[in-house]
């Protein structure tokens, strides 16, 4: 079957169960997954939103990382992951089939829920870890509308369920009580953690996060999601310059440098180091400052050539800083008296 988006997940489930085929429906949009079909009965569902058999046995220290692995490296390419692990005495055959049977209505919450993703059936496709529970098609669908409906009776806001968890500065409420679990989230919840890297962490199942979730934001714990678009981008403004900008001058005129000394400049009344230094606040000639009806260029003023280690003018050196008298005793004295009469 090719890639469709107009039959549901659900619908397209119930087709291949109906055929008694055996392959994968490889669901998009977000979060992707895939529901296993073995002979038309559900043996595994996985997506990006929920922990699969191996982060639930690992995270909760059931098995060990390097156990996990080595059933993963022999069994992987014959599909025989989960017999390995019950052959070798890592896991029960009762063990394995209530992590795989959490994790496969798990994933087919994420999966299915969605009626709008596109959705292909990929025949003899079969998963990694082999068949380990066969599951009614239609009892797969039937949980997955529960949950839906569960879900918006606790608080119904989709968004939760992919959105990082923020948790609110400032509780609603002087008194409020939660649970251990959700406790466990308020503290783990960073403000970029999504439900799903929460269920990772913590090594519980997806739909039971978003469970807890649902009832932090129906309490107000966490802030409700955002729904940002492309228009709702915020940007900031820079101010504008008003009037032409001053002209930057690199280096100066072959007709505008110095002669050397004792030659003057043809024209010139007398040389620039004897124009006087404009004082501060008093403009000078074209020197005005850019406005409504003076949009000419800004030219600073001429300052005085001088020498090299040369002191600079008084007009321009400033006056000193006043010297520090020190403390006055006596004005101490009479502040301390007045205080202790007020007491």
């Amino acid at each position: 079957m090719a890639r469709t988006r107009t039959t549901a997940p659900g619908d397209l489930l119930t087709q291949v169960a109906g055929a008694r085929q055996t392959g994968a429906l490889m669901v998009g949009g977000h979060p992707k997954g895939a529901v296993y079909v073995f002979e038309g009965r559900v043996i595994y569902a996985e997506s990006s939103s929920a922990p699969g058999v191996g982060e639930l046995l690992t995270s909760s220290g059931r098995l060990a990382g390097r156990t996990w692995q080595s059933a993963l490296d022999l069994g992987a390419p014959t599909s025989r992951v989960g017999r390995l692990l019950v052959e070798q005495g890592h896991l029960t055959q009762g063990e394995l089939e209530l992590c795989v049977l959490g994790a496969t209505y798990d994933a087919a919450y994420f999966v299915l829920a969605d009626r709008t993703a596109p959705v292909e059936f990929r025949p003899g496709v079969t998963h990694w870890l082999g068949p380990v529970v066969h599951i009614d098609a239609a009892a797969v669908d039937r949980e997955v509308g529960r949950r839906i409906r569960l879900l918006d009776e606790i608080f119904p806001n989709p968004l939760i369920d992919v959105a990082p968890v923020i948790p609110v500065t400032r509780p609603p409420r002087e008194r409020v009580t939660v649970t251990a679990r959700q406790w466990e989230l308020l503290v783990q919840a960073d403000g970029q953690r999504t439900p799903a890297d929460l269920a990772q962490l913590l090594g519980r199942a997806g739909y039971a996060i978003i469970q807890e979730l649902r009832r932090l934001a129906a309490a107000g714990l966490i802030e409700p999601p955002e729904i940002r678009t492309a228009d709702t981008r915020e940007l900031i403004r820079l101010p504008q310059p008003r009037g032409a900008s001053v002209p930057v001058i690199t280096g100066p005129e072959p007709s505008a440098r110095h002669p050397p000394p004792g030659e003057s400049k043809p024209g010139a009344s007398k040389p620039e180091a004897s124009k006087p230094i404009p004082e501060a606040g008093k403009p000078q000639g074209e020197q005005r400052p850019p406005g409504e009806h003076n949009t000419g260029p800004v030219r600073p003023p001429r300052l005085a050539r001088r020498k090299p280690g040369a002191k600079l003018p008084k007009e321009m050196a400033g006056e000193a800083p006043p010297v520090h008298q020190g403390t006055d005793e006596v004005l101490l004295k009479r502040i301390r008296t007045a205080l202790r009469a007020l007491r």
